[in-house]
């Protein structure tokens, strides 16, 4: 409204009601079309996913073969090795026939061997002795066909503990540069993705990679590279779960990318992965209640559940029938069980029992684990 009309004017409606019903539907049609158009372009990432393994799988296929056929040729078989075997018996129905001839000498018999064989043929006695030429001749070849299929399969035997060992190297590397500052950290995600192809299928690398998409996540500076190596790694994740649905480590790290991941996105679906990332926890401590690591993640989402503010409990509750809930107490009890697994475990992790006794009004405790936090080296940026 002009300011020279006064305060008293009556505002206009930009549009009628209609009109406002029409431009609501329009933004229907366009959401739906929206979340549909992401539908299918999650669907399509995962079929060019499965595509890429399946290539992989072939190629490692041709790969063994052609490996297969090199060590054949590397032992040629003798070309008059079937025509000795196939003669050998042949040849003795020959000396049998000739001994039930009054002459020494199996007409049909005799023509039957030499047809089969490429031995003298001048006399019945040479005949024998090409006989016992040809039966040791088929025992060497016996003997070296196994020699042969011996050394085949010590091949394969010494090609598996090959890989084995390459593949036991590469991760206790990987682990090594993980633990350490953030160049090491680059070198060791850089180490993983050149050997992906050759250990794309096996457990323990595959939750190595992912933790390796999460420690770039903390070493990343920019939030849209932040957000792209925390949704690499959950992409990860979610293939390996698919075949190794028992593994904690699979969904230990699963939850972790979830929760990096969500804090690029909105409260709506921060509160919404917070249910995915206590279901992966409580699953990875279920089949590993040995981590101490599982327990430290449990408590943090108890303490953080427990300090939710006001805006974020009244959007949980209203998307929500049941708003996640956790307490001080029962984040205290995870950060010690951590403690009791393997004292000195985290920093960060005795600075939250040192925040859960301030919070419960404990002062005397919260100075004593804030004492033993200061013992600790920082070596994360937490």
């Amino acid at each position: 409204v002009p300011g020279e009309v006064g305060d008293g004017a009556a505002c206009a409606p930009l549009l009628r009601h209609a009109e406002q019903l029409d431009v609501l539907e329009r933004l229907d049609v366009v959401l739906r079309n929206v979340w549909e158009l992401r539908r299918e372009v999650e669907e399509l990432r995962s079929s060019l996913q499965r595509l890429a393994a399946d290539i992989v799988g072939e190629v490692r296929s041709h790969l063994e073969e052609t490996q297969k056929v090199t060590r054949r040729r590397r032992f040629p078989f003798p070309r008059e090795r079937s025509d000795s075997t196939g003669s050998s018996s042949i040849y003795f129905t020959a000396s049998s026939g000739a001994a039930n001839t009054d002459d020494g000498e199996s007409e049909g018999g005799y023509t039957t061997a030499n047809a089969e064989s490429d031995y003298d043929r001048e006399s019945e006695r040479e005949s024998e002795e090409g006989a016992d030429e040809v039966s040791c001749e088929t025992v060497k070849t016996v003997r070296r066909d196994s020699l042969d299929l011996a050394t085949e399969d010590e091949t394969h035997l010494v090609l598996d503990s090959s890989l084995e060992e390459g593949l036991g190297q590469l991760l206790q590397q990987a682990d090594r540069l993980h633990h350490g500052d953030e160049q090491e950290k680059r070198e060791g995600f850089q180490l993983l993705l050149n050997n992906k192809l050759v250990h794309a299928e096996q457990q323990d690398f595959l939750w190595r990679l992912a933790r390796a998409h999460s420690d770039m996540c903390e070493v990343a500076a920019a939030a849209d590279e932040k957000r792209s190596y925390a949704s690499e790694g959950k992409e990860e994740m979610e293939i390996a779960l698919q075949s190794w649905d028992q593994s904690a480590e699979c969904h230990q790290w699963y939850a972790v990318l979830c929760g990096q991941l969500s804090e690029h996105e909105s409260i709506q679906k921060r509160i919404q992965t917070g249910y995915v990332f206590k279901e992966h926890i409580d699953k990875a401590i279920e089949l590993k209640p040995e981590d101490p690591r599982s327990y430290y993640l449990l408590g943090r989402w108890c303490y953080q559940v427990s300090h939710l503010g006001w805006l974020e409990k009244k959007t949980a509750s209203a998307l929500f029938e049941a708003p996640p809930t956790a307490t001080v107490q029962e984040a205290l009890q995870s950060f010690l069980r951590v403690e009791e697994l393997s004292p000195g475990f985290s920093k960060a992790g005795r600075v939250y029992i040192a925040k859960c006794y301030r919070d419960l009004g404990n002062s005397s405790e919260a100075l004593l684990w804030m004492n033993l936090a200061s013992e600790l080296p920082a070596n994360t940026k937490e």
